[in-house]
């Protein structure tokens, strides 16, 4: 009895190494996770090299300098670009079965342009950084209760900024420094006294 759950709990492999049951579970969780990080990864990247998929180019490069200035990147981690969060964000719209977020961006991304050629008499990507950004904290202003158009999209901006951004391979490992699960050495135990 013993001898059938020790070959229901291992397998041989090749004659010579043993895979344990937990061993089998942590091969298939760390599997999945890969498969999920390359799976958003590569949707992005496939974007982000051809014509976008959703987007008109134009757009598509106002995107990818709006997400940058939410997340640029700093002495610790790249920013949204490097990332390809615009890559992302294109691949997921053009997936949506509803025209609601579709139609949110592309009026989005008007009064970006509208508010640009009004606050400095040039489009957003012909204006400076320090005016980019001054648009940015207008529209930012009511991030908490948005009433206008403009503040509603920045919410959604941000909003996929950061989902994008924290579901990518820089996000989670170089920004948030996530190693997944980790043996411990030696348990340390706990002091209950």
């Amino acid at each position: 009895m013993a001898e059938d759950n020790k070959q229901i709990d291992s397998i041989v492999v090749d004659g010579h190494d043993e895979l344990t049951r937990r061993e089998m579970i942590k091969l298939g969780g760390s599997a999945a996770i890969a498969v999920t990080l390359v799976g958003v990864d590569s949707a992005a990247q496939a974007s982000q090299d051809k014509s976008p998929l959703f987007f008109t180019k134009h757009e598509f490069a106002l995107v990818d300098e709006l997400t940058e200035l939410i997340i640029p990147a700093d002495d610790h981690s790249p920013g949204a670009r490097a990332a390809l969060v615009a890559g992302y964000i294109d691949f997921r719209l053009s997936e949506s079965f509803e025209e609601n977020p579709r139609t949110l961006w592309r009026d989005g991304l008007k009064l970006i342009e509208q508010l640009s050629q009004e606050m400095h008499g040039k489009s957003f990507l012909e204006s400076s950084e320090e005016q980019r950004i001054a648009l940015l904290t207008r529209i930012a202003q009511n991030e908490m209760r948005p009433v206008k158009p403009e503040e509603m999209f920045f919410r959604e901006l941000k909003s996929r900024t950061a989902r994008a951004y924290y579901t990518s391979k820089i996000g989670i490992h170089t920004e948030m420094e996530y190693k997944g699960n980790t043996y411990l050495k030696e348990f340390a135990g706990y002091d209950a006294t």
